[in-house]
């Protein structure tokens, strides 16, 4: 059967266009362009029942053969269905009234209409089936690691292609705020969320999440690979800092060691990737106060007094030590909160020989505004020497108090003690 020949131009343009789709395996496109030529029957006849379509997407080629039963001259009542005795006669002499005749159908020969009615039934199930299969390839990739290339950068988010000419989006408060981007570069982050509204997936990517740290933790530790160390929670201020609490079932591994490798040769890439955020690896512990007190490292903790129900944690320090257990802007304490799940208050340690007679703070209120003292009151602190032992940043933050006034406060108590 000579089928080529009964196709103008715009229908092996139509099978230009979609025999190279990608993401669409060949039965299904096969399935799409055969449903679409019926489509287009049904249109034009008001049924396809009687219509064989075979379809070769590779080569370009398709055949439509129209079913249609003998009757006699004079009684075609259905010219789709039933053939005159002597037209079908004309096709094969032998031809009886009842045999079924098959012929082929030159598609081109039903008018420039029906065309362009496939190529625009083509054209939508085409995008809705690589809608569907981009959604399915990246709804399984939710929480691993692709590489993609940066190919436009505009003031909410960065736009990646992956390897196959899908589109990625990096928002902004996904990026680690010291990235920098360049176009035509290739960066790495992790599969965050696949939205799909109205059948048109957006594919989210993030490089802040703590997911992304342990998936590149994954990477470059074997032991974590081999199920032999395990991350057990995972706390992040993105390009600053960061703090892993890991666990090992095997005594002869050291967790944090292994982890950190060699002066630290495993964890340098991770740090270079996340623009020079620093790695703290901790040993976890189901033991909350001793976890708390790793949580805080480099600090040493004194004391600490548990809140279980509230989740909330009093760690008392030598003085020296309360700048370590905050840390540079409160980081350290930050992150220790958010990897132990606890809130934690720090506490200067009151030593021997400084247990002088303590003073209410309601008694400053000559020299302190009142709504100042119930500020610090309703965090819990009601007496100098508790104000005294807080951390400053404490005050600030917490009781939602300026530096200046919290620097004013500290003065008057401290000149009421020397």
């Amino acid at each position: 059967m000579a089928t080529k020949s009964t196709k103008g131009p715009s229908m092996i343009e139509t099978f230009q266009e979609f025999k190279e789709t990608k993401n669409i395996d060949r039965t299904t496109l096969v399935s799409v362009l055969e449903e679409s030529f019926r489509n287009v029957i049904a249109k034009m006849f008001g049924s396809d029942e009687n219509y064989d379509v075979i379809v070769n997407p590779d080569k370009g080629d398709f055949e439509i053969h129209r079913n249609r039963i003998v009757v006699a001259d004079g009684d075609v009542k259905d010219e789709n269905k039933e053939i005159a005795l002597t037209e079908a006669q004309k096709i094969e002499p032998d031809y009886e009234v009842g045999e079924e005749v098959s012929e082929e159908v030159e598609f081109a020969k039903f008018g420039r209409r029906a065309i362009l009615n496939l190529r625009q039934t083509l054209a939508s199930k085409i995008l809705e089936l690589e809608h569907d299969s981009l959604y399915n390839k990246y709804k399984d990739k939710v929480g691993q690691i692709v590489s993609a290339e940066v190919y436009q950068m505009w003031k909410r988010e960065v736009l990646l292609i992956d390897d196959e000419g899908n589109e990625l989006h990096l928002p902004k408060q996904e990026q680690i705020p010291a990235d920098n981007y360049h176009k035509g570069e290739t960066i790495r982050a992790i599969v965050k969320e696949v939205q799909n509204e109205n059948n048109n997936p957006r594919i989210i990517l993030s490089r802040t999440s703590p997911q992304f740290l342990e998936r590149l933790l994954e990477a470059e530790v074997p032991e974590i690979q081999d199920g032999l160390i395990t991350i057990r929670r995972i706390a992040r201020m993105p390009g600053e800092r960061a703090k892993v609490a890991v666990e090992s079932y095997d005594d002869r591994i050291d967790p944090v060691g292994a982890c950190v490798g060699v002066k630290g040769s495993r964890v340098h890439g991770i740090v270079r990737e996340m623009c020079n955020e620093n790695i703290d690896v901790i040993n976890y512990s189901s033991n909350t106060q001793l976890f708390i007190q790793r949580a805080l490292s480099p600090a040493k903790v004194t004391s600490i007094t548990l809140n279980p129900e509230e989740h909330k944690a009093e760690v008392y320090l030598q003085p020296e030590e309360v700048s370590l257990a905050i840390g540079k802007g409160g980081l350290n304490i930050k992150l220790a909160s958010m990897l132990t799940e606890y809130t934690i208050d720090v506490f200067r340690v009151v030593n021997e020989g400084e247990a002088d007679e303590d003073i209410y703070l309601d008694e400053f209120s000559d020299e302190i505004d009142q709504w100042i003292i119930d500020s610090i009151k309703a965090i819990g602190l009601d007496t100098a020497k508790a104000v005294l032992n807080a951390p400053r940043e404490m005050l600030i933050e917490k009781a939602d108090l300026e530096e200046e006034t919290v620097d004013h406060v500290l003065e008057v108590l401290k000149a009421e003690f020397e």
